[in-house]
């Protein structure tokens, strides 16, 4: 019904108008995009049959944006680092390289957190990513550039990344859909910081999109040959589910308590199922969540199988430069002075801390697998878990470092290694975007993928900001 180079067109003007409001496309590739157009709009004049191009290039013609973390060929990649401003792409990430092989068009690159590790989208080289619904809010981070340009209608796919939340708290804060897949099926070699020693099972990339139909097919093309290890292929039968639904992580001491909006919210979600469906959510309380951050900080900085030691935070500031000493940049940051953002200075300093208690730690690390095994057996072969994305809506900015610890909400399923989607579920009284988290056991991403795609049709999913 239209041409590629319209779509492209209109999406390239739609980031020139609202890009300086949310401060989310950090840099372009308008004119190659055009130029990307031009020749899938000469492909397809030529004929090569419609069948054959969509097994071909099933993603033919689809603006993306990509964050910044990740190499896009001719494209900065700098991760927030002041000291890596001058590093451009030579190669694209291997997921970019995918989807532009399966005839993606990417418009450019996306702002995310000083090194991929806070939850709001804002360093020393971009500058703050804003939340469309609401300036004064946060976008989320890592990929909060991502999830602001897909709730403002600027991109049709984005590519997230995601080690302790970093795909679904800016897709919860955006109302848009995220998916962070079973662990180890998506490559996540060609961003930066990739994921050393154990970490390499908690990092995963995956997609982030308006529509829910929309992350099967992405998910299909990110994973390649890795796919065949999900069900994707496997019909769902809702009424089948086993669902079960769990309020809040059990009262930890260093997380704000769940909204009252959210709680509703998921009520709402309950009380469908069992209507629609004739389905019994089932109610759980899962002790060991009330100390999922405490539980994910000490896996995350465990030695490896091998007996690598996790990489330090302070050394990834330096990337491969001197040290940096997060005390004497804590002095030069209170009196402006520092390249770095109070988040990354003070994850710097923190992280001294956690070494310190090596007994506890390892006790912490115990409680994991413990938990790993008691969520395995919950979920099953056909059990959905519903649970909140965060205890609160949109933050206003800056206040992320009053509550530091509420990504646990999102986290702890990394070390779990569990599939989940985020999924939105229109807005509050705010405007502001309500969601929920599926979690199902490993490599059942199709049961939350299909519970997704059900939930955006009873709740009406992504909602266009201003709207309301």
């Amino acid at each position: 019904q239209v041409t590629c180079i319209e779509v492209v067109e209109a999406y390239v003007e739609r980031i020139k108008e609202v890009n300086p409001l949310i401060n989310a496309v950090v840099k372009d590739r308008f004119e190659e995009a055009l130029q990307e157009a031009r020749q899938v709009d000469k492909l397809l004049s030529e004929g090569s049959g419609d069948d054959c191009l969509k097994e071909k290039f099933p993603l033919l013609g689809v603006p993306i944006t990509v964050k910044e973390a990740f190499s896009l060929y001719g494209m900065p990649n700098t991760s927030g680092l002041v000291n890596r401003c001058n590093v451009i792409a030579t190669s694209d990430a291997t997921v970019v390289s995918r989807l532009k092989q399966a005839g993606a068009i990417p418009l450019g690159v996306t702002n995310c957190s000083e090194l991929c590790m806070w939850y709001e989208s804002s360093n020393r080289v971009y500058g703050r990513t804003n939340n469309p619904y609401d300036l004064q809010r946060i976008a989320g981070g890592s990929s909060g550039g991502e999830g602001s340009v897909l709730a403002a209608a600027c991109s049709v796919i984005g590519v997230g990344s995601d080690i302790g939340g970093s795909i679904r708290m800016p897709a919860f804060f955006n109302g848009v859909f995220g998916h962070k897949p079973t662990t180890g099926v998506v490559p996540n070699d060609g961003q930066f910081p990739d994921a050393h020693g154990v970490r390499t099972s908690f990092l995963c990339t995956g997609p982030m999109c308006r529509y829910a139909e929309d992350l099967e097919p992405v998910l299909r093309v990110m994973a390649g040959p890795g796919v065949s290890k999900l069900k994707l292929d496997e019909k769902v039968s809702l009424e089948k589910i086993k669902f079960h639904c769990m309020d809040h992580d059990g009262g930890s001491i260093f997380v704000s308590p769940v909204d009252k909006e959210i709680l509703q919210a998921q009520k709402k979600v309950v009380e469908h199922l069992e209507s629609d469906l004739g389905v019994r959510v089932q109610r759980v309380a899962i002790h060991k969540m009330k100390y999922s951050f405490q539980i994910w900080s000490a896996m995350m900085s465990s030695k490896d199988s091998e007996g690598q030691e996790a990489q330090r935070f302070t050394d990834l500031l330096g990337d491969h430069g001197k040290p940096v000493w997060p005390l004497w940049e804590l002095m030069k940051w209170l009196v402006g002075m520092s390249s770095h953002t109070l988040p990354a200075i003070a994850l710097g300093l923190t992280e001294k801390l956690v070494n310190l208690n090596l007994s506890g730690k390892a006790k912490l690390v115990s409680m994991g697998k413990s938990l790993q095994e008691e969520m395995e057996a919950l979920l099953g072969p056909d059990g959905v878990l519903l649970y909140p994305s965060h205890p609160t809506i949109a933050p206003r900015h800056h206040s992320p470092i009053c509550m530091p610890f509420n990504f646990a909400y999102t986290a702890i399923f990394n070390v779990l290694g569990l599939p989940v989607t985020q999924c939105p579920l229109g807005l509050g009284s705010e405007g502001l975007p309500l969601g929920i988290q599926l979690v199902a056991a490993a490599y059942n991403d199709h049961l939350t993928l299909a519970v997704a795609r059900y939930l955006e049709k009873a709740f009406g999913g992504w909602v266009l900001p201003g709207k309301v």
